[in-house]
């Protein structure tokens, strides 16, 4: 059975209040009458209040672009989940390749960053993908699986049946390299049989797998088509309402 697409978006460190609340509301006006699919926009933590109110009750979900795993404490600089939540927000980013590759996030730290989200109430999206240079030296497999099983390590069951996964290719984000559909939907497939390693078939086969990696309007179709991507996750692409728009409203 096919699952729910998600097609969700991360404005990175992007957009004001004035500029985030204009796309929000053109999004609203363009994807109201979409039933059938799942739409996410992952904001800024200064924009998570402000956007929160403006998507109350609509088909448009909101999350943080990350978190850090005490529920409060002397962490200057950081946020916490009970913070998200107090938003109005409900979903979360964790273990982006800017916040491991950037930010030098651990596959440690991810992890209790997702089972503090899953603790809170919190919706995890769960990032992970390959270098270059790892994907070059035929290490895709071997990548995917120390992020996945190090994300979900010490998770049950029923708190993996919560988690979102978003393969993003490292080599393909803001480059305007996109894995083929074929690429994708391999990786995709590898993770799935990580999960059903570490879980059960249903397990495996019932979790939504995105594809992040310049997705855009003009290759979304195709990706989509796959059966092993259940979403996206756009970049860049998010940042305008009408290229959101035709990738949320993709074919």
């Amino acid at each position: 059975m096919a699952k729910r697409p998600l097609m969700s978006g991360n404005w990175k460190m992007y957009m004001n209040t004035a500029s985030g609340l204009d796309l929000v509301k053109s999004l609203k006006a363009n994807c109201g009458d979409v039933k059938d699919r799942d739409i996410l926009i992952f904001v800024p933590f200064t924009l998570l209040a402000p956007i929160a109110k403006e998507l109350d009750g609509t088909n448009v979900w909101v999350g943080a672009q990350n978190m850090y795993f005490e529920k409060e404490g002397a962490f200057t600089g950081e946020i916490s989940p009970l913070q998200i939540l107090d938003t109005g927000a409900k979903w979360v980013l964790l273990g982006h390749s800017e916040r491991r590759h950037v930010f030098g996030e651990t596959n440690d730290l991810i992890n209790k960053k997702l089972k503090s989200a899953l603790a809170h109430g919190l919706k995890p999206v769960l990032c992970v993908g390959e270098l270059l240079e790892e994907r070059e030296g035929g290490k895709i497999e071997e990548v995917l699986k120390t992020q996945t099983k190090g994300g979900f390590k010490e998770l049950s069951k029923e708190d993996a049946a919560k988690v979102v996964i978003a393969y993003e290719p490292v080599w393909a984000i803001g480059t305007g390299k996109t894995a083929s559909p074929e690429d994708a939907d391999e990786a995709h497939k590898i993770i799935r049989e990580i999960l059903a390693s570490i879980y059960d078939q249903g397990t495996a086969d019932n979790m939504r797998i995105l594809y992040g990696g310049s997705v855009k309007p003009d290759n979304v179709d195709g990706l989509m088509a796959k059966p092993n991507i259940d979403g996206s996750l756009v970049g860049g692409a998010s940042l305008k309402a009408d290229g959101f728009t035709r990738i949320v409203k993709f074919q």
